[in-house]
């Protein structure tokens, strides 16, 4: 029987040139007192060693279906009952496309069919395997199986080709395992975030939008699921895959944004605003599709409704995060919005650093004043944010006097 309060990862490992990281992945955890049980596929053994990763563990490496140390011959079961997660770093696009499948012809891709625990995958390849079809939707089922999908990343790869599909570096993951065991600082709240960009229609084929990808507002709500609060998901238009557990409500322009966050709101313990929401929208869109012709066009645009500045203004308001993403003087800029939408909580980036990409850094703006959070990939980004929001309500329901009875 697992002891009361012990921590334990499953780490599979797949053929592949990265599985070296897996090596200082296993260390580090050992090192925050995770005991770490070692699966290995056969082609992970041409890459680095069981002794290797035996004597980084303190635990015996498992690789084969019939092993006859698990005493019941029922390893593919056994192994990963009294674990909190299995985690599979690197896992090959042949391995992914198993687990997609249902496939289990080896001892680790039965575990992970078998399994009651959570299960994260970071996949490590070639860019030209990353990017191709079959591959992204095989990615795409295990995230709507409700499968973590860790990275990849982007840059060298070993093979000499520069792109994206290298794993994460063993720190990132290592982060991304520490959150299993986050603490429930949010539990019987609900959260409604808004994410993505807003779609402004121009005619029946034309629209106005915008460079958000919607991925920092995504890993806020998985934040946020993570921390132990319901999520609502209001998102504009991304490709992105819903976290398992949020109940998502999918938008185009920015008047049906509004009019969903003003039919949520109400039951909303907290609001994060991080949707790039349109400034502007289109007066009158055009019922048909407008012709080209050789000269100007002109279209005449409007204000959009402020959606945080709406939910700030509210008589009952939700605790209110917004979002600002400058091109510069972003200090300036940022402690300005704050104060003008009246909110106690604001983070700020660069566009040219943080729109479409896996990574970012933010600053945030409160009553305090600064808090820089240093570049990372964007969940972590938003689990420090997340962990910041719960120390400010914390503080704010200190400073609030008891109520005293009246007769």
């Amino acid at each position: 029987m697992k002891e009361a309060n012990a921590r334990r990862i499953l780490l599979g490992i797949t053929g592949g040139i990265a599985a070296y990281k897996s090596a200082e992945l296993t260390r580090l955890l050992v090192q925050q007192n995770i005991a770490v049980h070692v699966v290995m596929t056969q082609a992970a053994r041409q890459f680095i060693t069981p002794v290797t990763l035996q004597a980084l563990s303190g635990e015996s490496v498992y690789s084969d279906l019939w092993d006859a140390r698990i005493g019941n011959n029922m390893a593919h079961i056994d192994l990963s009952r009294e674990c909190d997660a299995i985690l599979v770093a690197p896992a090959s696009a042949d391995f992914i496309a198993k687990l997609a499948h249902g496939l289990a012809d080896d001892l680790l891709s039965t575990l992970c069919l078998a399994r009651e625990c959570p299960l994260l995958v970071a996949p490590a390849m070639n860019r030209q395997m990353w990017e191709q079809p079959a591959n992204l939707r095989n990615i795409a089922q295990l995230q709507a199986d409700g499968v973590r999908v860790l990275g990849p990343a982007a840059g060298d790869q070993a093979c000499g080709e520069v792109g994206k599909g290298r794993m994460l570096e063993a720190q990132q993951l290592l982060s991304e395992c520490m959150a299993l065991y986050a603490a429930p600082i949010l539990k019987d709240q609900h959260i409604l975030v808004t994410a993505g960009p807003t779609l402004e229609r121009i005619d029946t084929v034309r629209a106005i939008t915008n460079m958000s990808s919607g991925k920092m507002g995504y890993a806020v709500a998985q934040a946020a699921l993570d921390a132990g609060a319901s999520v609502t998901l209001v998102s504009g238009p991304t490709h992105l895959s819903a976290p398992s557990g949020a109940n998502v409500i999918r938008v185009a322009s920015a008047q049906e944004m509004f009019d969903a966050v003003q039919r949520e709101v109400a039951r909303a313990d907290v609001f994060v605003s991080v949707a790039a929401v349109a400034d502007y929208t289109v007066k009158q869109p055009s019922a048909t599709k407008i012709k080209k012709a050789n000269q100007p066009l002109t279209l005449e645009l409007e204000p959009t409704k402020d959606i945080l500045a709406h939910v700030a203004s509210l008589p009952n308001a939700p605790f209110c995060v917004g979002f600002a993403a400058e091109s510069e003087n972003m200090r300036e800029y940022a402690q300005e919005k704050r104060k003008r939408k009246n909110i106690p909580l604001l983070a700020a980036n660069l566009v040219q650093s943080a729109m479409g990409s896996d990574d970012n850094e933010l600053v945030l703006f409160d009553d305090a004043g600064e808090h820089h959070l240093q570049r990372a990939p964007k969940r972590v980004l938003a689990r420090q944010l997340i962990e910041h929001i719960a120390k400010l309500q914390r503080a704010s329901a200190s400073k609030k006097k008891p109520k005293t009875a009246t007769t």
